[in-house]
């Protein structure tokens, strides 16, 4: 579903947090998360503009896996603040989803935006200023299962 992911994408562009949090649902478990039909996925009837309601997932998780139950935690928490206990989450997440999870911090924080002075060996004058780019990329997108 790249065109609606698309949308989700655009709804949010512009805030480290939810851009973080949308493209950590895009990018784990194939996107399924991140898809009509999840209760955390809003319309607008009228405009036909899609979101995702970030606040709605912790009272849908319960009968997910635990691997999933957690990840959709963290995106959460990333996303619009939704408490979760980081070691317990962390604990249970694999590879995949942790290189996800460290990709979606760097953004969140915006680290992709972050730009690094350089002074002289005095110290004392600017020598320069770069961006040195996020501290953690995306991985690759999964495909559906």
């Amino acid at each position: 579903m790249p065109e609606f992911h698309d949308q989700l994408r655009a709804r949010v562009q512009g805030s480290y947090t939810l851009e973080a949090g949308t493209e950590m649902l895009i990018r784990a478990f194939g996107g399924r998360f991140a898809e009509p039909g999840n209760p955390w996925i809003d319309e607008d009837p009228m405009s036909g503009k899609t979101w995702i309601d970030f606040g709605e997932i912790p009272p849908h998780v319960g009968s997910l896996s635990g691997g999933e139950r957690r990840f959709l935690m963290l995106a959460a928490s990333v996303a619009a603040d939704v408490p979760v206990g980081v070691g317990e989450i962390l604990d249970g997440l694999d590879r995949p989803l942790m290189e996800i999870a460290l990709a979606g911090f760097a953004h969140a924080s915006g680290s992709h935006g972050h730009s690094g002075l350089q002074f002289s060996d005095d110290g004392l004058s600017f020598v320069r200023g770069d961006r040195p780019g996020t501290l953690y990329q995306w991985p690759e997108e999964t495909t559906k299962s």
